[in-house]
C-alpha cells in the first residue's frame, strides 16, 4: 500500500505517519509534500499513490488548487483544522475528511470506508470525484505574534490599521498607533487577509477599510488615501489597483 502524505505542519505530519502505520500495518510512505508546487511535481513525475492523505490548508494556498494542475485518480482523505460545520458540505462525497489532530479511531473509521469503497467500484476513477467538490471556505489570519525587546504579544487582525514596509522591513500599525515588525511580506499578507476588510492599495501599503480616514481624487484616476494613525509615506493608490480599489469600496470584487 504506496501512500503519499500531503502535509505542511511537521508534527502533524509524524503523528500522521505514526497512526498511519498502526493502522495499516501495510503502509510504505512514498513521500511526505509540504506544499502545492511540490506535489504536482511529485506527481508529474511519480507513479500514483494507492492512498494520499491531503492537508487542506497549505503554505502557498488550498490544496485543491493541485488538481486543477494534474489529475490524481487515487483515492484522497483530506485532513483539515476546519471545524466540524465546516466539513458538512463535503460529507455526501465517498471520500473522508479527518479533523486535526487526527485520530487514529477516525483514521480506522476512513480507511475501512475506503477499503468498502475500492471493493464495490473496482477500477472506479477516483479522479472524477475531486472534480465536483465544492469550494472550501477560507481561513483568514485571526491574529499575529509581533516581538518587541525580550517580549512577544499578539495582535488580533481586527486591531490592525495597515502593514506597510519600511527600508525593506516589513511592520504592521496598530489602530491606537503603535508599530511592530512582522515575518510576512506583502506578498503573503494578502493571502493572509480577508479581502473584504484589507486592501493592497500599492507596494509599499495594505490597508484596513476602517483605517481610511479621507479619500480624495488624484492624477490618472488614482486615490489619494488618508489613513488613521496618520503615516509619512504617500498612500496612494496605484494606478493599476485603482478600478478594483473603488469596487473594493462599493462592497464589490475585481472580474
Amino acid at each position: 500500500m504506496r501512500i503519499l502524505l500531503i502535509e505542511d505542519e511537521e508534527p502533524a505530519s509524524k503523528r500522521l505517519q505514526k497512526i498511519v502505520h498502526e493502522v495499516i500495518p501495510q503502509a510504505d510512505i512514498v513521500g511526505t509534500i509540504v506544499s502545492i508546487s511540490s506535489a504536482v511535481n511529485w506527481f508529474r513525475s511519480n507513479p500514483l499513490p494507492d492512498l494520499v492523505f491531503m492537508d487542506i490548508n497549505l503554505a502557498d494556498g488550498l490544496s485543491f488548487e493541485i488538481f486543477r494542475e494534474v489529475e490524481v485518480d487515487a483515492p484522497i482523505i483530506f485532513t483539515t483544522a476546519f471545524d466540524a460545520y465546516a466539513l458538512d458540505a463535503f460529507k455526501v462525497n465517498s471520500v473522508d475528511y479527518l479533523l486535526k489532530p487526527v485520530k487514529k479511531e477516525d483514521l480506522e473509521q476512513a480507511w475501512t470506508k475506503l477499503q468498502k469503497i475500492m471493493k464495490s467500484k473496482g477500477d472506479h476513477h477516483f479522479a472524477e470525484r475531486y472534480q465536483q467538490l465544492p469550494p472550501v471556505p477560507k481561513e483568514f489570519k485571526k491574529r499575529f505574534a509581533v516581538r518587541f525587546g525580550e517580549h512577544i504579544k499578539t495582535i488580533a487582525t481586527d486591531d490592525v490599521a495597515y502593514f506597510f514596509t519600511e527600508n525593506k522591513v516589513n511592520f504592521l500599525q496598530t489602530r491606537d498607533g503603535k508599530k511592530y515588525p512582522v515575518d510576512f511580506n506583502l506578498d503573503q499578507l494578502e493571502e493572509l487577509l480577508h479581502p473584504e476588510l484589507f486592501f493592497r492599495i500599492n507596494r509599499q501599503f495594505i490597508i484596513n477599510i476602517h483605517a481610511i480616514a479621507e479619500m480624495r481624487a488624484y492624477s490618472k484616476s488614482r486615490v489619494q488615501v488618508k489613513l488613521n494613525p496618520m503615516t509619512q509615506h504617500d498612500t496612494i493608490v496605484s494606478v493599476e489597483r485603482s478600478a478594483a480599489f473603488k469596487q473594493w469600496l462599493g462592497g464589490g470584487k475585481e472580474d
